[in-house]
């Protein structure tokens, strides 16, 4: 593979766990706060699908020898601030919806970003693992809508 085909593929792979890491906690920082049981139901559900994201991504890298780095704690902890205080004042279901609707069309912009500047020449698995989390995340995006 060539140099500039193989560092698309490791950026791609880096996207997709950086993608599912904020997903995660994005999640583990909002479901305390929830009361709704369906809307709590959800995000545990989700939540796994992310950490099976996660799981593949760091089984490719290691096999790859890329390394994956978890988004910065400046990030981390403004969402983290954000979610809180956006929670606190309204967790009503269709709040609570709209914020994670948010997320994810985020995350989806950003993967078919990553996605669109891949070669076609890339990495099979990474690929696929792409593919997988942007059709995930149109599904999440589709739940979202519904509690709205």
């Amino acid at each position: 593979m060539e140099q500039q085909t193989r560092k698309q593929t490791e950026e791609a792979l880096a996207e997709v766990y950086r993608n599912a890491q904020l997903a995660l906690q994005s999640i583990a920082d909002i479901t305390p706060l929830v009361e709704d049981e369906e809307v709590k139901a959800e995000l545990a559900s989700q939540h796994e699908s992310y950490e099976q994201i996660c799981a593949r991504a760091a089984i490719l890298a290691k096999d790859k020898s890329i390394e994956l780095k978890e988004p910065n704690f400046m990030k981390k902890a403004m969402m983290w601030g954000s979610i809180k205080m956006s929670a606190l004042t309204d967790n009503s279901r269709a709040h609570i919806a709209d914020m994670m609707l948010q997320g994810t069309v985020m995350g989806i912009t950003a993967l078919r970003k990553t996605k669109s500047e891949l070669s076609v020449e890339g990495d099979d698995e990474i690929i696929q693992l792409l593919n997988d989390m942007l059709d995930m995340e149109e599904k999440f995006e589709k739940v979202w809508k519904e509690y709205l």
